[in-house]
């Protein structure tokens, strides 16, 4: 296997990719986005209300805050997340981070490419608006 920062089908050289290629790949994807400072950047496009994108050290990373959790029928509502973690989702998957329902995905940031954020990007876009209908019946009511 070839060492990082080599391509894994010429084994040469590729340079590793900086903020300046995610801004960019964004850019391209004709998102509109907001630089948060520290590497981390907000989408509010494309039908996302507060998509967060983050370089964590050698990786990238997605983030996007479905709902709050409900105070009552988590387990249903976390055997609904698995089933479609298991059953339906492509990169991104669905998860509890605090008191939210959130729905992450990450890519390694070295020989990452302009296809494989778009993929990340509509994968989530599509699982939003395929599965929140299904979700939303577990909201708190406001």
């Amino acid at each position: 296997m070839p060492a990082p920062g080599l391509d894994q089908a010429t084994g040469k050289a590729v340079a590793m990719k900086t903020r300046e290629d995610i801004e960019s790949y964004l850019l391209r994807l004709g998102l509109t986005y907001e630089d948060m400072g520290h590497d981390v950047w907000r989408i509010r496009d494309n039908g996302f209300d507060n998509l967060l994108v983050s370089l964590a050290g050698p990786v990238v990373v997605f983030r996007l805050k479905v709902m709050d959790l409900p105070l009552g029928r988590r387990e249903a509502l976390f055997e609904t997340l698995l089933r479609l973690n298991a059953r339906e989702m492509v990169y991104a998957t669905f998860g509890v981070d605090g008191n939210a329902v959130v729905l992450t995905d990450s890519l390694p940031l070295e020989d990452l490419d302009f296809s494989e954020l778009q993929a990340v990007v509509d994968d989530m876009g599509m699982a939003i608006s395929k599965h929140y209908p299904t979700l939303s019946k577990f909201r708190v009511a406001a």
